[in-house]
Formats: structure tokens, C-alpha cells, sequence
């Protein structure tokens, strides 16, 4: 029987088919020089081409691999099956072309200080390669976390690592799917009194965006707006009971 593992890295694809067969070898010696045991969970969602068929041949000849297909393309909801279906001690948030083992050490050194790490691409020593206009847009969508949330984070997307009792106690609260999943589940763990470390980033960019920023933002401006929305109603009834 193996080991628990110490790590679960949860990568939600959508036709990746032309990139994941070089990217996951990639992804699978990162997490090996970590020096932990770990599992992969590929959270297909949606994919018309290979993609699923790709991962479930990696997922055939390795153990610690395994593939979720989901019938939608949908980022959150995939996000969401494969940090349910995790079983690790932490659990580890990575795209197919961003992933770090640096990370992953620097999180796994923290110990029992903190339940959440976040990779922050905008905290003092961080390294942001990309466009001008991809930068603004970070620097905007923290600004409106800060007014609407008066969040304290400088970055809820990207690499995090989460310790499995938070991902038991927020993920199942979580509304949003497609692009905020992630957003929902910084701030409702800040919310909720989890200690959060952010951890400096480098990014740089491996292939152009596969999605348009500036067609992102009325869809991102209505989801946070469900966000905030939820949360008043929850704080509502917490308040009435």
C-alpha cells in the first residue's frame, strides 16, 4: 500500500493534447527532485482532442498519475474534483505550463507556521516577465480584492499549496467555477483565519495566452460580484442564527 502522500498536485488541461506529452515528464521530475511522495491528479475538462487519452496512458504505466474527466470545459469545477479527490497533506494548485519545484520547497519549509502558501507575482523578490498589460491586470484585480474584500493578499492566482483540513472545510463552499475558483478559496480561507504565507514567483511566460484578458473582465467583475454577494448572505444568516 503506498504511503499517504505528501504532496497532491491537481493540473486541470483542456486540449493540451500538443503539449502535455512533454510538459507532464517535465512536471513529474520537478516533483521527484522534491524528494517527497506525491500523486498527480490531471483534471481533463472538457477536452475535444487526445488530451485525456494522453494522460490516461501516463496514468496507465505510473501509479502515482491519475485522470479525471470532466464533461465541460470549465477550469474551477475541474479544480474543484481534483482537490476533492486529493489525498495528500498538501495539496498543490499547478497549470500544465506553470509549476515550480522552488515552490514546493520553500511551502514544504514553512511546516506547521502556515496553511495556505501562495506564489505571488507581486510581493517584494518576484520576477513578473510577462506583458505590460497582463501585469496591469494583476495590479487591478488585487485593487479590487482590496476594496471589495479588503483582502490582504497580493495574489490569489496562481501555484498555491494547501493543507488538506482547509481544503476539506472551504472547497465544498466554494460557488464560483470557470476562472474564480481559485479567488473564492484564497478569500474565504483568509476570511476564515488561515494563516497565509506568500512566496515570491517567477513567471515567465512558455507559450503565448490561450485565453483574451480583456474579454475576461466583464465575465471576472460578475463573478466577484457573486462573490460578494454570497458572502454577505452567509454572514447574514451566521448573524441571524
Amino acid at each position: 500500500m503506498r504511503p499517504t502522500p505528501a504532496i497532491s498536485a491537481v493540473i486541470p488541461v483542456h486540449n493540451e493534447a500538443g503539449f502535455i506529452d512533454t510538459a507532464l515528464p517535465r512536471l513529474i521530475e520537478a516533483l521527484e527532485s522534491v524528494g517527497e511522495p506525491f500523486e498527480i491528479i490531471v483534471a481533463e475538462n472538457g477536452s475535444t482532442d487526445a488530451t485525456a487519452d494522453i494522460a490516461d496512458s501516463f496514468a496507465a504505466v505510473d501509479d502515482r498519475i491519475s485522470t479525471i474527466r470532466l464533461p465541460d470545459p470549465n477550469y474551477g469545477a475541474a479544480m474543484r474534483s481534483g482537490f476533492l479527490e486529493a489525498k495528500g497533506v498538501w495539496v498543490v494548485n499547478f497549470d500544465i505550463d506553470y509549476f515550480s519545484s522552488d515552490f514546493l520547497r520553500a511551502g514544504l519549509q514553512l511546516e506547521d507556521s502556515v496553511e495556505v502558501v501562495l506564489a505571488s507575482k507581486r510581493v517584494a523578490g518576484s520576477d513578473d516577465q510577462r506583458s505590460a498589460l497582463r501585469r496591469l491586470g494583476t495590479w487591478g484585480f488585487n485593487l479590487v480584492l482590496r476594496l471589495a474584500f479588503r483582502s490582504r493578499v497580493t495574489d490569489t492566482h496562481g501555484m498555491k499549496m494547501i493543507r488538506r483540513p482547509v481544503v476539506d472545510a472551504i472547497v465544498p463552499q466554494i460557488r464560483s467555477t470557470e476562472d474564480l475558483f481559485d479567488t473564492e478559496l484564497v478569500i474565504r480561507a483568509e476570511r476564515a483565519g488561515y494563516r497565509i504565507a506568500e512566496i515570491p514567483a517567477k513567471v515567465e511566460e512558455l507559450r503565448t495566452a490561450r485565453s483574451s484578458f480583456v474579454r475576461r473582465i466583464p465575465r471576472t467583475l460578475m463573478g466577484l460580484l457573486r462573490i460578494r454577494r454570497a458572502l454577505r448572505s452567509e454572514a447574514r444568516r451566521r448573524s441571524a442564527g
